[in-house]
């Protein structure tokens, strides 16, 4: 099992998809999983902190748990089949009992950025879909995601995909 970091969320210029990537803390390599709009926007405000006007349901889902005097634990990327991955979410209830929940990684992952737990990959899955890091050094993943990564930017990303499906349609 690696431990991972959410580094960065990046659009697929091929197709327009949003793309998070996790680093490995111990290597250089980085494994992209494709992530749907909704999940990519939940991602993006997690990384940067910021709130929306009305909780998201990865913050609902968090604050249920936390409610029910339990906490998410860990989150695991454990197998990819067939072009998907799967997932699981770690709930620990106050008498230390772990529940599993099968989950997509995309809500795996905003819901790690919500409460703070750890985020690991099956060796297996990460030995063959992992790819050398796209940054060369530590430093650049940080500007990047620091610099580069613009809600703004983002929204207006989304806008455009919006867009452009309403003239497809109308086409």
């Amino acid at each position: 099992m690696r431990e991972v970091v959410i580094k960065a969320l990046l659009v697929d210029p091929s197709n327009n998809s949003p793309v998070v990537l996790l680093k490995d803390r111990d290597s250089r390599k980085a494994l992209p999983i494709w992530i749907g709009d909704s999940e990519a926007i939940s991602i993006a405000f997690g990384l940067q902190s910021e709130d929306f006007p009305r909780p998201l349901t990865h913050v609902l889902m968090k604050e249920m748990v936390e409610n029910l005097d339990a906490k998410i634990d860990k989150v695991i990327i454990k197998d990819y089949q067939d072009s998907v991955y799967f997932a699981s979410v770690y709930v620990r209830d106050s008498h230390g009992d772990v529940m599993e929940f099968d989950a997509r990684p995309s809500d795996s992952l905003a819901l790690s950025l919500r409460s703070g737990c750890q985020i690991f990959v099956a060796d297996e899955v990460f030995d063959s879909e992992a790819i050398e890091s796209p940054f060369a050094e530590e430093d650049e993943f940080h500007e990047f995601v620091e610099d580069d990564l613009n809600l703004g930017e983002f929204r207006r990303w989304r806008e455009e995909v919006t867009e452009r499906e309403h003239d497809s349609e109308d086409a």
